[in-house]
Parts: structure tokens; sequence; C-alpha cells
């Protein structure tokens, strides 16, 4: 069934935000943006129809701040919320509070989110499918040691990622077994701050 909407959140920034702005206005459908602290005098808060303050300087502080997003969806009565890519686009809790909370997700559903959320199901998801795939692992690493090990097997360069994620956090091309343990303990803690 296809739903027509006329009011849509839009819950990132940027040029991403500008994009979906100018489609929204193609299609003659409101566009409603937010914005963090730095970014209150950015071209997406410009363009939009209309803008509203998330407060907070860092992305946790603003566009990672689901109660805040859903609050302002609330107020503003739009009728979905599209979360570009990045921030909460990559993430089931947020698109399962946005349904919830009475709104369209734009975007995959969050059974899909969370089959694709671990890169090592993602994996086995596609070799089940007979999707090729690239050498690497299938189980995960337990530290930069089996790292090593397993670059030294598969041969470098390598790319290192944190099976949780998205958005390329937690993520390191690894050229040289020197660079392996300061990569390892990079990718585990952009993730870990990123995604928990």
């Amino acid at each position: 069934m296809k739903k027509s909407f006329k009011r849509i959140l839009i819950a990132n920034r940027g040029e991403i935000a500008l994009r979906v702005i100018r489609t929204c206005r193609e299609m003659g459908i409101q566009s409603v943006v937010l914005y963090s602290d730095p970014d209150r005098m950015s071209q997406h808060v410009q363009l939009a129809d209309e803008a509203y303050a998330l407060g907070g300087s860092s992305a946790t502080e603003s566009y990672l701040n689901q109660k805040r997003i859903l609050e302002i969806a609330q107020r503003t009565k739009v009728d979905a919320i599209h979360p570009g890519y990045g921030f909460l686009s990559e993430n089931p809790i947020f698109a399962d509070n946005v349904q919830q909370s009475g709104f369209v997700f734009i975007g995959p559903p969050a059974v899909a989110i969370r089959s694709m959320g671990d890169k090592l199901a993602a994996r086995k998801q596609a070799e089940k499918l007979g999707i090729p795939t690239i050498a690497g692992t299938k189980e995960p690493l337990k530290d930069e040691r089996q790292a090593g090990a397993t670059a030294d097997a598969v041969g470098y360069p390598v790319l290192l990622k944190a099976a949780a994620g998205g958005g390329g956090k937690g993520m390191r091309i690894v050229h040289t077994p020197a660079e392996m343990a300061s990569a390892v303990r990079a990718a585990k803690s952009e993730a870990q701050s990123a995604f928990g």
C-alpha cells in the first residue's frame, strides 16, 4: 500500500538533509529539520520549511538523541521520519521507536537493520544465499593476536571491521602487521562510543 505524506521530519544534517529536502519539495511534501547548536546556521536549516533546535553540540546530545527527536516529531505532527544515513539510520531500536510512536520510518524495517547490523551474521546470510564474499572470518576475532594471524593468512592490506556498527564506524584499513594492535584498539573504541 502506497502511503502519501504531507510532512517529513529529517533526522540528519548537511548534504543528506539537503537531498531529502529537495526531494520533498519536488513531491510537494513539507520538510521539517533538526539542528545542533553548531548547525543552527547551516544550509539545511535555511532551506527546510521548518527547523527545530535539538540543543547540544555533540552528536550524542543532538542527532543521536532519540527522545528529543521523537518529542519534536510529536509536536510538529509529521507523518514520517527520514533518518538519512549514519546517525540513527542503522539503529533498529530507533526504527521500532519511530513506528511505536505512530510515525512511518523511511528506511528498512527494524528486523532487516538488526540482521545486517551484525556484520558476521550478514556475512553468513550472504553466503547462505550464494552471494559471493571476500576472504575473511566467519567468527569474531578475540584479540589483536588472532586478528594478526588472520591477516597473515589472508594477506595485507586487510579491512578490520567491528562486528556491530555501521556507517563506517569501527572500521580500519590495516596495511602492515605493525599497524594491527592500534587498529584493533581504535576500531573497538570507535564502535563502542558510536553504538555501545
